[in-house]
């Protein structure tokens, strides 16, 4: 008779515990298997051998051939621990190995990388730190140094991860990376059809791609001996997760990158405090090409007025191009009755509906939730209006105004797939599209030289979120949209804020910025303090304030961290469940893992270095 062999599983992607179940195989751990489970056939990985069991076990129904390299788990184990959830959601992050070894040459890029003295010292900079924060402005040519190090990788016989924030950068990115790198890179992104991921995971695992560019995502491909992490735009927050495991990529890339004592390079414009404090900086003092740009403030809240409008109009008719930025997808935020004050709410959710007047509806950006748009308010019979302008509006009044100019609407509500992304890319490129008008993808660094106008509205909104890292991330956001006007030419932009003393002070000089920022957070918030968020869901808000309550006074028996807020989330209710939250907050991290791992009993959501607070 076959002895048999017990084994410890995990179920990839699940929040349950580990299961026991026999093979009559050996099995190496972390290799991936089938097993049956409430008569359904699941993924699962081999967390390790065991000893027969007291009680009945089912029998592994085959062995796969992937396994998950030492590396992989032992960043999922990290995972794991850090961010609260199960090994099985960590492990669910990454693609597997094939069990058959493949062996990587060295290989040689298509043509030469001319770097200018500045790109040349930051280069030789870079080489003396495994890990360092490349502070560069806008059209400085940080992306001619990582295209440097990614040839040194290929010719060491090494691979490489560029990470980006979103499909936003991949474009144009994927045309530059190809020039010099050929068939060697693979884009990688949640828009990719499911045959495409197919055949690009099949080039990586064989050692055909060797360097993958893309989102967070692709971080946990499986490429053969990665020599070189580059975190593009490291201050992006869609490099956190949020939802589990809510890890942050740039965190992980940096874990990963002394675990496999590689490289890795953060790049920004506009670093986050956070990095720039802990991080060696390698700076980039001037863009590669010096042009003139020009600063107007007008006073205002999220509106276009005339000198815009005349703005836009004169730029145009010079042959440039031009671009109008605002925090707010679709036609408006809110909808309010001024009547009575009522604000026309999701039934779900405690927030606005947006209008989409084109759908002629209004639908919650939170749970999907749509209704007609309604004709009067439903409390007191008014008239509704909007309490702050979209993307929509902006191109309705814009064109009502300039007629003869065509205008691209630039956001998720109209830039839905890659195809449509590229098309929309490609035209401006062209020239056949005269203005952009969009929200944050707009400062996704596309590069176009006839970029002469930015039109910034709406910073102030940002500047007063409920969020320690407002101020960063409004001063950020003007740099980043000013940054994508005067690449070649003379360019002027205009911004829109009540506060133009805070904007206009740090002008060519947002390292000043980092420094008045870090005095602000220090003994207060990250990178001095850290941040933990519970999050809790109940469909019942009595039930919910009971949870919170028992959890807060268990933290509190501790006297190891700070309850910073506890109570009812900002945005209280999210498809038709009532939000709470608790705030942890203390200068030692362990102290603040240990709490958590302590009373989490899985009654709500561990959120570590929150980066949103809603």
């Amino acid at each position: 008779m076959t002895a048999l062999h017990y084994y410890d599983v995990c179920l990839l992607g699940r929040r349950t515990p580990l299961f026991t179940y026999h093979s009559r195989k050996k099995l190496a751990p972390f290799n991936l298997v089938e097993i049956s489970l409430n008569g359904k056939i699941v993924l699962a990985a081999v967390v390790g051998k065991r000893r027969k069991p007291a009680f009945d076990t089912h029998e592994i129904l085959q062995s796969l051939p992937y396994r998950y390299a030492d590396y992989q788990c032992e960043t999922a184990k990290f995972v794991e621990a850090y961010y609260a959830c199960t090994l099985g959601e960590a492990l669910a992050l990454f693609e597997p190995f094939r069990t058959q070894a493949t062996h990587l040459a060295s290989r040689e890029d298509r043509s030469d990388i001319a770097l200018s003295p500045a790109q040349k010292s930051a280069y030789e900079a870079l080489k003396n730190h495994s890990s360092a924060l490349l502070f560069a402005p806008t059209g400085s040519g940080k992306t001619e140094i990582y295209m440097q190090l990614f040839a040194d990788a290929l010719k060491k016989g090494k691979s490489a991860i560029f990470l980006m924030p979103e499909i936003s950068l991949t474009p144009q990115m994927e045309k530059r990376l190809k020039v010099h790198f050929g068939e060697s890179v693979a884009i990688w992104h949640s828009k990719l059809t499911k045959k495409r991921k197919t055949e690009t995971l099949e080039k990586i695992r064989n050692g055909e791609v060797r360097i993958v560019a893309g989102p967070r995502s692709a971080l946990f491909l499986p490429l053969h001996d990665i020599g070189l992490i580059v975190v593009d735009e490291e201050h992006d927050d869609s490099y956190k997760a949020h939802n589990r495991p809510r890890y942050h990529a740039r965190d992980l890339a940096l874990f990963m990158g002394k675990k496999l004592d590689v490289k890795v390079v953060l790049g920004s414009a506009t670093p986050s405090a956070v990095t720039y404090a802990r991080q060696p900086v390698v700076r980039i003092a001037d863009p590669f090409i010096k042009t003139k740009k020009r600063y107007i403030f007008e006073r205002g809240g999220c509106s276009l007025t005339s000198t815009m409008i005349e703005a836009i109009d004169t730029h145009h008719k010079a042959g440039g191009q031009a671009i109008v930025f605002l925090p707010t997808r679709a036609n408006f935020k809110y909808l309010y009755c001024e009547g009575c004050g009522y604000s026309v709410e999701c039934p779900y959710c405690s927030v606005g509906m947006s209008l989409h007047r084109h759908r002629r509806l209004v639908r919650c950006h939170y749970c999907g939730y749509a209704e007609k748009i309604p004709e009067k308010c439903p409390k007191c019979g008014s008239i509704v209006k909007s309490d702050r302008m979209g993307t929509a509006e902006v191109v309705e009044q814009l064109q009502a105004r300039l007629g003869g100019l065509k205008i691209q609407q630039f956001d998720k509500d109209t830039i839905t797939t890659a195809g449509k992304l590229q098309k929309a890319l490609d035209k401006f490129s062209k020239k056949e599209t005269d203005l952009l008008v969009g929200t944050q993808m707009l400062a996704k660094g596309h590069d176009y030289a006839d970029i002469t106008l930015a039109v910034v509205l709406g910073l102030d909104y940002i500047l007063a979120l409920p969020d320690y890292r407002a101020r960063e991330r409004a001063q950020s956001l003007f740099v980043q949209i000013a940054g994508r006007a005067g690449r070649a030419r003379e360019a002027t932009v205009i911004v829109q804020t009540n506060q133009p003393e805070f904007f206009s002070e740090y002008i060519g000089d947002y390292e000043k910025f980092l420094k008045d920022e870090l005095k602000f957070r220090e003994g207060l918030y990250p990178p001095y303090m850290h941040l933990c968020r519970f999050l809790f869901a109940t469909k019942e808000e009595k039930k919910g304030l009971v949870e919170v309550e028992r959890i807060r006074a268990h933290v509190e028996s501790f006297n190891k961290v700070e309850i910073v807020g506890c109570g009812k989330a900002p945005i209280e209710k999210i498809a038709g469940k009532f939000r709470f939250n608790i705030l942890l907050r203390s200068p030692n991290r362990s102290d603040l893992l240990r709490v958590v791992k302590a009373v989490d009993d899985g009654s709500f959501e561990v959120d570590m270095d929150p980066v949103d607070f809603a």
